[in-house]
């Protein structure tokens, strides 16, 4: 049984790679779009249902207009750079619930929540581009079966610890080890690692689309400030910190320019 645990778990990782095409790196991902697209849609429906969806608002219909031309802008990137049809399953949908709360969110397939809580600090259309850039990048770098991939690997791997370990004291010890192990040295660092490549992603994306990526930066102040400087140390969070975030996306906007320029675009909301 252990060997059989192992031997599946190695195959999987080995067999189950798919290639980011922004960044050209292999990924973790189990799951095909006709597998995860199809649950991820049922899901975000059964949301909407549940949940006050806001429209006929100018907001509203920002968030739609706004989101139509993100992902219009990453498709137009990945045509020009040989990755034509990739998004042909892909169902793209932008909706702002009311809520309080200062988030955004997307699932697979390219289905999006705002909470009208995020508007303020957006604070314009360009402020909801800097978002909408990074929740389209995670639809498009499969962020989200590469998740539930790891979590799979994860939970492969308590098994085999479990069948492995045949006293039971050393298996309790084991398991809290594990648990405690896995999370902070190998999900939250990957978490992490998803949110920079979003924002990175999604800074060039919505620099193409015609947004001024400087704005990233600042939204990104804005958080800070709103949060009251209240948040876990990085290594225990999901999120990099809000100064490092600020940092990178500053770093990096004369970089989105750059590419934005190849498409013609030299001017920015």
């Amino acid at each position: 049984m252990r060997k059989l645990i192992l031997t599946f778990a190695v195959f999987m990782a080995v067999t189950a790679c798919k290639t980011n095409p922004f960044t050209g790196k292999k990924i973790l991902n189990f799951y095909g779009n006709q597998q995860i697209f199809p649950m991820a849609f049922a899901q975000y429906d059964q949301f909407l249902t549940e949940n006050k969806v806001v429209t006929g608002t100018s907001e509203s219909q920002m968030i739609k207009d706004v989101g139509q031309r993100i992902s219009k802008a990453a498709e137009t990137w990945l045509n020009a750079n040989g990755h034509a049809g990739y998004l042909k399953d892909y169902k793209w949908e932008y909706n702002l619930v009311n809520d309080k709360t200062v988030n955004a969110w997307c699932m697979p397939g390219g289905k999006i929540v705002f909470y009208t809580g995020i508007l303020p600090i957006c604070q314009s259309e360009t402020g909801i581009a800097a978002v909408m850039g990074h929740e389209v990048a995670h639809a498009l770098a499969d962020h989200g079966a590469q998740r539930m991939s790891a979590g799979s690997l994860q939970q492969i791997g308590a098994v085999a610890g479990n069948v492995a370990i045949q006293d039971p004291q050393k298996r309790n010890m084991f398991n809290q080890a594990y648990g405690i192990g896995s999370q902070l040295g190998v999900m939250l660092p990957f978490s992490r690692s998803h949110e920079v490549e979003a924002d990175n992603i999604g800074l060039h994306i919505m620099a193409i689309a015609g947004y001024n990526p400087d704005e990233a930066a600042n939204l990104w102040r804005r958080m800070k400030a709103n949060s009251g400087g209240q948040a876990p140390p990085e290594f225990m969070s999901t999120h990099p910190s809000n100064d490092t975030r600020i940092k990178n996306l500053t770093e990096w906007a004369p970089l989105a320019r750059a590419e934005a320029a190849k498409f013609g675009v030299t001017s920015f909301k």
